[in-house]
């Protein structure tokens, strides 16, 4: 069942290194009909960043994974959240994130787990995955979920794909994750009316 979506604000707050990332970001913000803020390549956002954060009653996480997990730039704005945590400003929120890699595994899920902990910090709910995994001989590239992630879209880009030669199916995955995201938050918001 899908809920009016315009009643529900939305923030993707994420890092992008080489724009893989940001197209998945934005694929996730179509879905959520969300506002993209982008941590800068010093891992900064403005003060108007943080207070659209706090107003916000979904916010979804992304980051590459680089080393087993976020990038530094997305851990450092994590660490500067530590102001709204201590002042419960995001308690409740719906959150969800995602993430992409190189590697066919690339340790992504710990990309994923680090964001589900940091929503639990904050006191948030988290949205799971609701597409079932792409797992037989017949799977495809672009099929849906075909990195097989519960906790949140998972991408592969080959570290020599352009952002323009990402996995449609990956991509999809990021929409309908938001869309989900959105729509569950939309529940919640209409419990509270």
């Amino acid at each position: 069942m899908s809920h009016n979506l315009k009643t529900i604000n939305a923030v993707v707050i994420y890092h992008s290194g080489y724009g893989h990332t940001k197209r998945m970001a934005m694929a996730v913000a179509e879905g959520a009909s969300a506002t993209l803020i982008a941590i800068d390549a010093e891992g900064n956002i403005t003060e108007k960043d943080w207070e659209e954060l706090s107003e916000a009653d979904v916010i979804l996480f992304g980051s590459p994974t680089y080393m087993g997990g976020p990038s530094w730039q997305f851990k450092k704005f994590a660490d500067a959240s530590s102001k709204p945590w201590f002042e419960g400003k995001w308690v409740n929120k719906i959150f969800g994130g995602f993430t992409n890699s190189a590697s066919i595994n690339g340790d992504k899920l710990n990309t994923l787990a680090y964001f589900f902990l940091l929503a639990g910090q904050h006191g948030g709910i988290w949205v799971n995955m609701d597409i079932k995994s792409s797992n037989t001989k017949a799977s495809l590239r672009d099929d849906l979920n075909r990195m097989g992630s519960n906790i949140g879209p998972m991408a592969q880009t080959p570290a020599d794909a352009s952002p323009e030669e990402m996995s449609s199916g990956d991509l999809e995955t990021a929409r309908r994750y938001g869309e989900r995201v959105a729509n569950i938050a939309a529940r919640f918001h209409l419990s509270d009316a």
